[in-house]
């Protein structure tokens, strides 16, 4: 009986990327294989017409990540720089809530309770900020 060879399948080198680089902007590595406009929504408080915007603000073509050379890496850098994001948008957020905590007005109780915060009804739903239901005895006879 002849040896059996497994088939080798042959990638396309069109599909193949040419150079692989890890592509970190504001401390945060995106995806090389993805277009740049899905790539930039991986960093915190970039979501799609953030992305949008910073594309055409420095004029680069939304391909994907290890298309791109380094004058489009450096000016991608460049303009993400003038947005707040990652840690120093953590921190506002948590100090808002926190001054918010602090002065006592509704939405700060409602932080504190663990409630919803913009005007949901409770009654019924609201289970991801309540948590799981508790269960109440039923009334006797």
């Amino acid at each position: 009986m002849p040896a059996v060879r497994p088939v080798q399948v042959a990638v396309p080198r069109s599909r193949m990327p040419l150079k692989v680089q890890n592509l970190r902007v504001n401390n945060v590595e995106i995806p090389n294989s993805k277009k740049i406009e899905i790539s930039l929504q991986y960093i915190y408080g970039i979501g799609s017409t953030t992305a949008k915007a910073i594309l055409r603000n420095t004029g680069v073509e939304n391909k994907r990540c290890y298309e791109l050379n380094e004058e489009d890496i450096n000016k991608l850098r460049e303009e993400v720089g003038k947005y707040t994001t990652e840690a120093d948008l953590r921190r506002i957020v948590s100090q808002n809530i926190k001054r918010l905590k602090d002065i006592g007005c509704y939405r700060g109780r409602r932080h504190i309770m663990g409630l919803p915060v913009r005007g949901q009804r409770t009654k019924t739903n609201a289970r991801t900020r309540k948590g799981k239901p508790k269960t109440v005895a039923g009334k006797k006879k």
